[in-house]
């Protein structure tokens, strides 16, 4: 599936052409820059997010094969963006969706490997949640799902829907929010116990900011706060499915799909809810938790299949990545997202029988794009020596 190339030092006449809108510093470009070179190809030309949200778009030749990498990780790019001074700051999420969707359709020509209309939806996690439910994926229970359900606007509509869907324990998430980010892992017992766990840290003037520290409050009056301070943003709500666990930690799967396939799967486990490694989960052991869904009755490759029939809700999108939530004894599995930018697994190489065996995440997508477009040989041909609209001001980077 996804073909061999004759290594770095090849030289391919006519050699297809990629280019990235990117943060040129940022290392996931610098990884795909990698192994755009390691296929013999020349290195991607790369368009800095900064540029294509101040200037409001740029072109590309048509036979470049235009992929987006994440736009985070940089405190320009987080102001144009969402208009914060502080890039810790949780806040902002609604305005970062609307000028990052407007920044992408703002891109000319090209063929793109990240399709815009598909992006608009797996940023919104209650569009996100609807198409995967229209497909018959297996996903949490939402009361939010879908375009048509009612706006939650604070604590108080959380709590009504708590108890109209008798869900004592959920999630609430930023609809348009990634990596954690203003998620609260929220379960509530006999007596008026609460307690939300989450990496939002609340100042005292009330003001949220995102912590590499997971904590937990048990006041509600504070969860209330935070809720409400993030609510005018959009808020997605999820029955929380107990998950099954490895080594006394709560574990769930990340598993990259490329043009359609699952080629990649990492195992997170943590002490808490939230198993994101940069809060302090750490990966686990992906042969136990193999030999765990079939000990329990299940197919390894059915787990995989339900990755692929989420990524298939998203079929112009080459490469998207899918949190798996396995349930108690690993027989059962949920999504409980898809990620458009979820491919960052430095050194992980692709799953036995994927056809990815020996690549990282961006080589498999390299292949698979070259796979899926076939692109004319230009390069003895003048009309194709050159870039469209060069007297646009772009910082092209060659990273070496």
């Amino acid at each position: 599936m996804f073909p061999r190339h004759d290594g770095p030092g090849a030289q391919r006449t006519g050699a297809a052409r990629f280019a990235v809108v990117g943060n040129p510093e940022n290392r996931r470009v610098a990884l795909f820059d990698r192994a755009v070179r390691a296929a013999g190809l020349p290195a991607p030309r790369v368009v800095p997010w900064a540029h294509v949200l101040r200037t409001g778009g740029t072109g590309f030749a048509a036979d470049e094969l235009v992929r987006l990498d994440s736009p985070g990780e940089n405190a320009d790019v987080d102001r144009l963006l969402r208009g914060a001074e502080d890039p810790t700051r949780v806040e902002g999420s609604g305005r970062w969706y609307a000028s990052l969707m407007s920044a992408v359709r703002g891109l000319r020509g090209g063929i793109r490997l990240d399709d815009p209309d598909e992006l608009a939806v797996l940023f919104d996690k209650r569009r996100c949640h609807a198409a995967l439910a229209g497909a018959d994926v297996p996903v949490p229970d939402s009361p939010t799902s879908g375009t048509d359900a009612a706006p939650v606007r604070g604590w108080a509509d959380v709590r009504a829907l708590m108890r109209e869907h008798r869900m004592p324990r959920l999630f609430v998430k930023p609809a348009h929010g990634s990596s954690a980010s203003g998620v609260l892992a929220i379960e509530t017992a006999g007596g008026g116990r609460i307690r939300a766990t989450t990496s939002v840290e609340l100042a005292p003037d009330g003001r949220l900011f995102n912590s590499l520290r997971v904590r937990r409050y048990h006041d509600e009056r504070q969860i209330a706060a935070v809720v409400d301070t993030l609510a005018p943003d959009g808020l997605h709500l999820e029955r929380w499915l107990p998950k099954a666990s490895q080594r006394g930690r709560a574990a769930d799967l990340r598993i990259v799909v490329v043009a359609g396939k699952a080629t990649h799967a990492v195992v997170r486990t943590a002490a808490s809810p939230l198993t994101n490694l940069h809060l302090g989960g750490r990966r686990g052991d992906l042969d136990a938790a193999r030999a765990a869904v079939e000990s329990a009755g299940a197919r390894w490759t059915d787990v995989l299949g339900v990755c692929e029939r989420a990524a298939a809700c998203f079929p112009r999108t080459l490469c998207v990545g899918v949190d798996l939530l396995p349930a108690i004894g690993w027989g059962r599995v949920a999504v409980g997202e898809v990620n458009a930018f979820g491919d960052l697994l430095p050194r992980l190489t692709g799953l036995p029988g994927s056809g990815a065996e020996g690549l990282d995440t961006y080589a498999a997508q390299v292949a698979a794009a070259l796979a899926r477009h076939t692109l004319p040989h230009h390069s003895n041909d003048p009309r194709h020596s050159h870039h469209p609209h060069e007297n646009e001001t772009v910082t092209a980077h060659a990273l070496v």
